[in-house]
């Protein structure tokens, strides 16, 4: 298959990654992984999850860019906000924050399309998040790998390799929420 150009993929996790990467070199794109997720909470948890990427990437035959772990930034976005309830105005602030990143790393790497992997989890709202995308850059590329079985398709694949998995979202607000 021949293909088309780059896309940047947002990657909140291995998991989450594993079948978008692979729904995106299926339409004929050269998928570059961008990890960036500084609300991952403890740093430990952040190693665990950068380090399956990695895994995923490799087996995948993805370029995988590490982004820096920033955890001042997501608190600074989410001051004030501690308190919102799961899936309300921490997590869009939260969204933003790795969307903006993402939009400029693409920019700074000339790739024109960006999109994220986030919305493969039945928990987040793909609306919303392509909302927010799209307010950021008409770079982004709002893409529902939900659909068709996604979400048991990344299951799948991120089992064969044996990827370690979260039991939540990623922020300490998040910790007891999503089991």
């Amino acid at each position: 298959m021949k293909v088309q150009n780059k896309i940047l993929l947002h990657a909140c996790c291995a998991i989450c990654s594993a079948y978008p990467i692979t729904y995106l070199k299926d339409m004929g794109y050269e998928v570059v992984v961008y990890f960036y997720n500084p609300n991952i909470y403890p740093e430990s948890e952040y190693q665990k999850r950068l380090e399956a990427e990695r895994i995923l990437c490799k087996a995948l035959g993805c370029e995988l860019i590490e982004g820096e772990y920033e955890p001042d930034a997501f608190y600074k976005a989410a001051k004030g906000l501690e308190n919102e309830p799961e899936k309300g105005k921490r997590c869009d602030k939260c969204f933003e924050l790795r969307l903006l990143k993402t939009a400029q790393i693409a920019k700074q790497l000339g790739i024109k399309e960006f999109t994220t992997s986030i919305v493969i989890s039945p928990h987040k709202n793909f609306a919303k998040i392509s909302e927010i995308g799209q307010k950021i850059s008409p770079d982004f590329k709002p893409i529902d790998f939900k659909k068709k079985d996604g979400f048991l398709k990344t299951n799948k694949i991120s089992r064969e390799l044996g990827l370690y998995r979260q039991n939540y979202c990623g922020c300490e607000f998040s910790m007891f929420v999503i089991k």
